[in-house]
């Protein structure tokens, strides 16, 4: 029996959500577009992914309204308020994966740009106490950072504190 595509007997709100970003390489795009990529280029050269992947990946977020393409030739993807509303979603998992596979502390650490201070481990500002808005926050590299592992431009671009949402550019 060939395996289905979908989670149409699944009568679960984490089944929809699956549909839309549980596909190979979804979550890795929509991390890359929190931390600033837009070019199709620069999605391919830091993901490793193919072109058609991609292309599919890309075409699927904007068809299902979590990005938005520009209309120019070769327009930018942006996170849409849909694809923002995955910030929360996305922070836990990172967390989550630091605690299993990164011994020496985070690779990132988020900031809330307006005091200053790293978020906790639930995405909220300890000093403020709120849980900041992805516009509202900027990373830099943590203790687990290795930067010689990639040399592509937006790993290199990530090795420096940036605000979140920021375009890299050229």
């Amino acid at each position: 029996m060939a395996l289905g595509t979908d989670y149409a007997r699944q009568d679960c709100s984490l089944a929809r959500a699956l549909e839309l970003i549980g596909e190979r390489w979804t979550m890795l795009i929509i991390r890359d577009c929190f931390f600033g990529v837009r070019r199709f280029t620069d999605f391919q050269d830091h993901l490793d992914i193919s072109k058609a992947v991609l292309t599919q990946r890309l075409s699927d977020l904007v068809d299902e309204g979590l990005l938005s393409r520009s209309p120019e030739r070769h327009g930018e993807y942006t996170l849409t308020e849909d694809g923002l509303a995955l910030w929360p979603a996305m922070f836990a998992l990172m967390k989550w994966g630091e605690q299993l596979r990164s011994p020496n502390g985070p690779r990132r650490v988020f900031v809330h740009t307006d005091c200053g201070t790293a978020l906790d481990v639930t995405g909220r500002c300890p000093t403020c106490g709120i849980a900041p808005l992805p516009a509202q926050l900027g990373m830099r590299p943590g203790p687990g950072a290795n930067p010689s592992i990639r040399t592509d431009r937006v790993s290199v671009a990530l090795r420096h504190p940036r605000p979140l949402l920021e375009p890299l550019r050229s």
